[in-house]
């Protein structure tokens, strides 16, 4: 179970991932020890990482939603090696044993030697879908899962967020002096900026110029993986919603502020909306789907896809039960 204070943590750092554990002890009235403690505690137990990861479009890249069906005899060895493969950001089994879920970075004109490309012509992969990522819904305050409860208030979490900058309309592209940056981040998106300094040779305060400017244009972003399994949130929902698509936007919009949900993104297909939904259980996803969903208008129509085993997450494998 998790604590009132973990849980207050959990939430600062999806709202602002590289906050001091300072300014975060501010905002919930507990000592930075305590809550430096209590997120090392968190990280070494496999419940929470934090990431940071370069923008696809800065590689000319897009995201896909791959649904991959198998022989159940192959669904292991075929599961396993999209896990492993650095263009596959996600990667979930459902229910079933014979269909993966995959999100992919593969630029629209993948070539004939791309994944996308290869993987239909594996002897193991019965068929498969492809629909493009279109839209992200969603920003800081609005796009993260909360149905653990015990988060900040709306006070809290104002005072926490820094007033949003403006964004290049494309991200730069990182420079070879970037590399040993971006690299220490993706393994541990809250390093301090001294040992960030340490890794790139530059001083603190270069260190800290830089990422403020990745950060800004879009190029350098957070992902705060975490594990609902071990917070006693083991069922998990992709819902394919149908809708006119002068609808989306609307739903999205109702959709975001439920502490149920994960991420919804607008993607190709005839399902044009795809949400992640987190219950504790099978009734309270049955409360979900039929107090919260169903109370939205212009939904035609929907599928559920229940997810049996998180193989991948935006930064981190998942073995074991805890995030790597």
């Amino acid at each position: 179970m998790l604590s009132p204070l973990d849980g207050q943590i959990l939430h600062a750092l999806q709202l602002a991932p590289r906050a001091s554990f300072h300014r975060i002890g501010e905002i919930v009235g507990a000592p930075e020890q305590t809550v430096a403690r209590r997120y090392r505690t968190l990280r070494r137990d496999g419940v929470i990482r934090v990431v940071g990861l370069v923008n696809p479009r800065v590689y000319g890249e897009c995201q896909w939603v791959v649904r991959v069906r198998t022989k159940p005899e192959d669904l292991p060895r075929v599961s396993e090696a999209l896990a492993r493969r650095p263009e596959v950001t996600h990667a979930n089994v459902l229910s079933g044993g014979t269909e993966l879920v995959c999100i992919v970075r593969s630029p629209l004109g993948d070539s004939s030697d791309g994944l996308l490309h290869r993987l239909p012509r594996t002897s193991s992969v019965l068929s498969m879908d492809v629909d493009l990522v279109l839209h992200v819904f969603g920003e800081r305050a609005g796009a993260v899962w909360t149905g653990y409860g015990h988060t900040l208030d709306v006070t809290q979490a104002t005072a926490l967020l820094e007033p949003p900058v403006a964004v290049r309309a494309h991200p730069l592209s990182p420079t070879a002096e970037d590399q040993p940056l971006l690299d220490a981040l993706a393994v541990d998106g809250r390093i301090p900026h001294a040992q960030l300094a340490e890794r790139t040779g530059w001083s603190p305060a270069k260190v800290k110029r830089r990422i403020a400017a990745l950060e800004a244009s879009a190029t350098l972003t957070y992902d705060v993986d975490v594990l609902p399994e071990q917070l006693g949130f083991p069922v998990h929902a992709m819902v394919w919603i149908r809708t006119p698509p002068r609808h989306l936007a609307e739903i999205a919009r109702q959709l975001l502020p439920h502490n149920e949900i994960a991420s919804v993104i607008a993607v190709s297909g005839p399902n044009n909306l795809m949400a992640v939904v987190i219950a504790r259980d099978a009734d309270d996803l049955y409360r979900y789907l039929t107090e919260q969903l169903g109370a939205i208008d212009h939904i035609e129509g929907y599928e559920i896809s229940m997810r049996a085993r998180r193989l991948k997450q935006a930064g981190s494998l998942v073995s074991h039960g805890r995030l790597i």
